[in-house]
C-alpha cells in the first residue's frame, strides 16, 4: 500500500514516536518503548471508550427515566440526542484548538468540564435539565474523542494507523460490553441517578490518568497559527477533497445505522419483546463482542493483505443485508419471528461496523497529515450529527414498533454505499490532498 503524505511522514513519524515516548517518561531502550506504547494505547483507548460508557451505561435506565421524570419516551430519547449533538459540535471546536495549542491542554480542560456536567446530570430534577446537561456533557466529552484520533495521526501512518485503530476498537469495544451490564446491575441496587454517579467517578479517574501519563504529541513547529477564520478555511479545504469527504460520509452514515440500534434497542428489546434490563444488557454485550472480533480480524488478518477499500465494501455489504432482513422481520413479512432472529440481525449489523468504521477513519486521516485535529473533528462531527438526527427518528412511531429503527438503518446503509461508490470511487487510485 503506498505511503500517504511522504514528506510529512518520512523521518518524522519515527521522530514523533521517539519524542512522545520521552514525553510520557519512558526510559531508553526497546522494552521501555514498548511499555510506553502500551501505556499510550491504553490511555487513548480509555478516551475512545468514554462516549460508549456515557451512552451505553445509561441505556438500560431509559424506560425508568420516562417514569421517574414523567416524560414521554421521545423526550427521554432526546437525552441521547443532546449528548450526541454535544459531542459533534464540541469536536468542531476542540479539533482546531488542538492543532493550534497542542493536544494536552484542550484535552484536560474538556475532561474537567465533563466530570462537572456528569455530576449535575445525577441531580437533574426534570427532563429538560437533564437534556441540557447531557448536551454539556457531550460538548466536553468530545475532547477525548477528537484528540485521541489526532494523537494516532501524530504517531502513525498508512497500514500502521489502520492497525492501531483496530487495536483501539478492541480496548474501547470493551466499554459497550461492560457498560450495559454495569448499568443493569446499578439499577438493581439504586435508580437511574446512580448511573451518572458511576460515570462521574470514571471521568475523575480518567482525567487523572491523562494528566499523569499522556504527554504532548504535537510539537510546536507543527502547530497552526491563526484563529477561527484559519480553522474554517482549513476545514473547507479538507471538505473540498472529494475522496476525503466520501470517507467522512461513509463512516458517518454507517454510524447512523449503528446509533439507530443504540437508541431504539432498549425499547425494542425490553418493551416490544419483553426482555428484562439484564437480558438486554447481555444481548448488547454480545453484539459488542461481534464488533470487537471483526475489528481484530481487520487489524490482525486483513490490514496489509487486503486493500482497505475492499474491507470497507465488505462491511457495507453486510450492513445493508442485515438492515434489509431487519426491515422484513419487523414489518411482519416472516410472521411473528420473536426476539432471537431480530437479535441475530442486529448482531450482524453491529459486527459489520468493525470492518467499516476503523478503515474509513484511517483512509480519511491518511489524506490529511497537515491538519489531523481538524480532520478528526470533521470525522467525529459528521458521525455524531448524523447519529443525533437518527436518534429521534427511531421513536417517531412510539414504543411498540421496531419498524422505524429498521427503516433508519436501511436508509443509512444505502446512503453510505452511495457515498462510498460515488465519492471515494474505490476502483480508482487517487492521490492525497496536498
Amino acid at each position: 500500500m503506498p505511503k500517504i503524505g511522504q514528506e510529512a511522514t518520512e523521518g518524522s513519524t519515527q521522530g514523533h514516536i521517539t519524542e512522545n515516548v520521552s514525553e510520557v517518561g519512558a526510559a531508553s531502550g526497546d522494552s521501555a518503548t514498548r511499555r510506553t506504547g502500551l501505556l499510550v494505547t491504553l490511555v487513548l483507548g480509555g478516551l475512545t471508550a468514554l462516549p460508549p460508557l456515557s451512552m451505553d451505561m445509561y441505556l438500560p435506565a431509559l424506560p425508568e427515566v420516562t417514569g421517574a421524570l414523567h416524560a414521554p419516551a421521545a423526550t427521554v430519547q432526546l437525552t441521547l440526542t443532546a449528548c450526541l449533538a454535544g459531542m459533534a459540535l464540541g469536536q468542531l471546536v476542540v479539533g482546531p484548538m488542538s492543532d493550534k495549542w497542542g493536544r494536552r491542554r484542550p484535552l484536560l480542560i474538556g475532561m474537567v468540564v465533563y466530570v462537572l456536567a456528569t455530576a449535575v446530570c445525577a441531580l437533574a430534577p426534570t427532563a429538560d435539565l437533564l437534556i441540557g446537561f447531557r448536551l454539556l456533557q457531550g460538548l466536553a466529552g468530545a475532547a477525548g474523542i477528537v484528540i485521541a484520533r489526532a494523537v494516532v495521526r501524530d504517531l502513525y501512518d498508512g497500514v500502521e494507523m489502520a492497525r492501531f485503530f483496530s487495536t483501539l476498537m478492541l480496548i474501547s469495544g470493551v466499554a459497550p460490553i461492560v457498560a450495559p451490564l454495569v448499568g443493569g446491575q446499578i439499577l438493581r441496587i439504586t435508580d437511574w441517578r446512580g448511573v451518572f454517579h458511576v460515570l462521574t467517578v470514571v471521568g475523575v479517574l480518567l482525567t487523572l490518568v491523562v494528566w499523569r501519563f499522556l504527554g504532548e504529541t504535537l510539537p510546536p513547529q507543527r502547530r497552526h497559527e491563526g484563529g477561527l477564520g484559519d480553522a474554517l478555511r482549513t476545514m473547507r479545504g479538507l471538505l473540498a477533497d472529494r475522496t476525503f469527504t466520501g470517507y467522512v460520509l461513509t463512516g458517518g452514515l454507517s454510524f447512523a445505522a449503528l446509533f439507530a440500534y443504540i437508541a431504539a434497542s432498549p425499547f425494542v428489546v425490553q418493551e416490544i419483546y419483553g426482555a428484562s434490563p439484564q437480558t438486554f444488557s447481555l444481548l448488547f454485550g454480545l453484539n459488542s463482542v461481534g464488533l470487537i472480533a471483526a475489528g481484530q480480524v481487520n487489524g490482525k488478518l486483513l490490514v496489509g493483505r487486503v486493500s482497505l477499500d475492499k474491507v470497507i465494501a465488505w462491511g457495507l455489504a453486510a450492513t445493508l443485508l442485515a438492515a434489509v432482513a431487519l426491515l422484513l422481520m419487523t414489518t411482519g413479512a416472516f410472521g411473528d419471528v420473536g426476539l432471537v432472529p431480530v437479535a441475530a440481525g442486529l448482531f450482524v449489523l453491529m459486527t459489520a461496523m468493525g470492518l467499516t468504521l476503523p478503515n474509513s477513519n484511517a483512509q480519511a486521516l491518511m489524506r490529511t497529515p497537515h491538519a489531523a485535529g481538524s480532520a478528526s473533528a470533521l470525522l467525529g462531527t459528521s458521525s455524531f450529527l448524523i447519529g443525533a438526527v437518527a436518534s429521534p427518528l427511531v421513536g417517531i412511531a412510539g414504543e411498540h414498533t421496531a419498524v422505524p429503527m429498521a427503516l433508519v438503518q436501511l436508509a443509512s446503509a444505502v446512503l453510505a454505499v452511495v457515498a462510498f461508490l460515488g465519492l471515494c470511487r474505490p476502483w480508482r487510485a487517487t492521490a492525497p490532498s496536498a
